[in-house]
C-alpha cells in the first residue's frame, strides 16, 4: 500500500496565506448559489492559527487542504474544512475529518459538531453519511446555518 500523497501537520503563522487561498478555491463555486461569499473565504486565518487549532494537508510544499478546530460553549467545533478542488475525492478531506474526531476525543469531548450553509446540500449529505445529525438551524443575515453533531465512541 502506498503512502498518502500528503502530510498532515499543525499550521503555523507562515501558512495563513496558503490556507486562505485554499479556502477561496474550495468555496468560491458556492458564490452563485449563495449570492455571497461563504464565510470560510473571508476568515482571518492568521487569527485562527493564533487562537484555534489549525491543521493543514501539504503535498509537495503546497497546502492542499486545511482544517480549523475550536472549542466553544457548544463543544468541539469543526469551524472550517477546505479542500482544493483538484484534491477533492483523494481522501484528504476524510483524513482531516478523522483527525478532527481523534483530536476531539483526545481533548476529552464525547461529540463533535460543525455548521454549514443550508444551500451546501452536498456537504450536508456527506456529513449525514458519516454520522452527523442536524440539531438546529440559525438564520443570520442572508444565510441559514445548519448545525450538525456527531457522537464519538
Amino acid at each position: 500500500m502506498s503512502a498518502t500523497p500528503w502530510t498532515l501537520r499543525r499550521a503555523d503563522a507562515a501558512d495563513a496565506a496558503a490556507i486562505a487561498e485554499c479556502a477561496v478555491e474550495a468555496f468560491r463555486h458556492y458564490i452563485p448559489r449563495l449570492g455571497l461569499e461563504p464565510i470560510p473565504m473571508t476568515k482571518d486565518y492568521g487569527a485562527s492559527i493564533a487562537n484555534a487549532q489549525v491543521w493543514v494537508a501539504q503535498r509537495q510544499e503546497q497546502v492542499v487542504a486545511a482544517l480549523v478546530l475550536d472549542i466553544t460553549d457548544e463543544g468541539f467545533l469543526i469551524d472550517v474544512i477546505a479542500v482544493r478542488p483538484a484534491q477533492q475525492g483523494t481522501g484528504v478531506g476524510r483524513a482531516l475529518l478523522e483527525l478532527a474526531e481523534r483530536e476531539a476525543r483526545r481533548q476529552g469531548h464525547d461529540s463533535i459538531y460543525l455548521f454549514t450553509n443550508e444551500k451546501m446540500t452536498e456537504n450536508r449529505a456527506l456529513y449525514e453519511r458519516i454520522g452527523y445529525v442536524e440539531y438546529k438551524r440559525l438564520v443570520l443575515a442572508q444565510r441559514t446555518r445548519v448545525f450538525m453533531r456527531k457522537p464519538l465512541k
